[in-house]
């Protein structure tokens, strides 16, 4: 059955759109008064540096008040270092240079600008006029958001400061449950992963302004959820959270064409995050209920599962590279750590190297 209508149904604690900002999630330590932007006293400040640590920097998007905000080391050990306060559910964080970008996923939704070329601080929050935005693209001088409740993507310009400035565009999808999910620029096109139509649209963005140019359809109640790029940019890799698959598709200028949809692991799950190595040669992808990493040998239009390793914790949400692409970090939601492994990049293979406790943690930015 498809379960469209549910924001995400097996996530028992997972906030629903519309949850208060700065209530305390299940597992989550209630966030203190510290103003919004402001770094939580107590820690060591972003661009410090503690003795025997990288100073590469991991911004950890959550449920409930505040970005977590953590250094990692070359064996991939997190640690903590502080967060950033006053900004509600943020569920998907982006960075572009000196910024970073965050939903509020909430049922009145919005998105928010933070300045890290110093202490970290709020620029503006801008309403988005949709309901649980949960994902986030900068395409040029816009960002655009999924909203996953309202089923609509929107568009906001990027100011020289980094803030944001008043919406410009609002689309929202066909269909009697549109939930869109993700929203991904390819070269001149932006393409939206909807959940809830099963649907892949293609638009260009000029001006502000999104006009849909195609529309790919997946397997009926397959739900994808979100994709990546081959390097080629010939072939797209699509988790699909419902039927527990992924779908393969060419990709020529915009158009999407299915080839082939395979299983990712047995038993009820729900993939969450896929990922590519950056030869293309392996996709990854996070299995939310079998509590897995699938790992599949690719040579772009077909994939082969060579291995599905335990992901060290429960409900892996979010994963992603380190620029070297010898790490792979992966949020697990429930059980409140992040799990970092070390990838082979010849086999594929991931063996797990570090465990770092912090709570809820919904998506990783590198």
């Amino acid at each position: 059955m498809h379960q469209a209508a549910t924001r995400e149904a097996p996530e028992p604690g997972a906030p629903e759109p519309g949850s208060q900002a700065g209530t305390a999630q299940p597992g989550e330590a209630q966030a203190s008064a510290t103003q919004p932007g402001e770094v939580q006293p107590g820690r060591v400040q972003p661009g410090e540096v503690q003795p025997g640590v990288g100073d590469r920097t991991l911004y950890l998007g959550t449920y409930g008040d505040g970005i977590g905000i953590a250094t990692y080391d070359d064996a991939g050990k997190i640690t903590s270092t502080g967060s950033i306060a006053g900004i509600p559910n943020a569920s998907f964080v982006i960075r572009s240079g000196n910024f970073l970008y965050a939903v509020n996923e909430q049922d009145a939704g919005a998105v928010t600008a933070i300045d890290i070329s110093g202490t970290p601080r709020v620029l503006n929050r801008q309403p988005n006029k949709g309901s649980g935005p949960c994902h986030l693209a900068n395409v040029g001088e816009y960002l655009l958001s999924a909203n996953y409740g309202s089923g609509d993507i929107a568009v906001h310009p990027i100011a020289a400061d980094g803030s944001l400035g008043q919406q410009t565009d609002l689309v929202k999808h066909a269909g009697s449950a549109p939930h869109a999910h993700q929203v991904v620029q390819a070269g001149e096109y932006v393409l939206a992963v909807d959940l809830g139509t099963d649907t892949i649209y293609t638009y260009i963005l000029t001006d502000g302004k999104l006009a849909l140019q195609h529309q790919a359809k997946v397997k009926t109640g397959a739900g994808p959820r979100h994709l990546v790029f081959h390097p080629s940019g010939n072939y797209v890799y699509v988790a699909d959270e419902l039927d527990s698959t992924v779908t393969v598709c060419a990709y020529d200028a915009g158009v999407l064409s299915v080839l082939e949809s395979i299983p990712v692991a047995e038993g009820e799950n729900y993939p969450g995050e896929v990922v590519i190595s950056a030869d293309g040669r392996f996709v990854y992808v996070t299995n939310r209920g079998h509590n897995s990493i699938a790992i599949f040998s690719t040579d772009g239009p077909h994939l082969e599962l060579v291995g599905i390793p335990n992901c060290g914790g429960d409900w892996p949400r979010h994963c992603a590279f380190d620029p070297t692409g010898r790490l792979l970090f992966v949020a697990n939601q429930k059980s409140n750590n992040i799990t970092t492994f070390l990838v082979d990049q010849t086999t594929g293979g991931l063996t797990l190297t570090s465990d770092s406790s912090t709570p809820t943690p919904v998506c990783v930015n590198v």
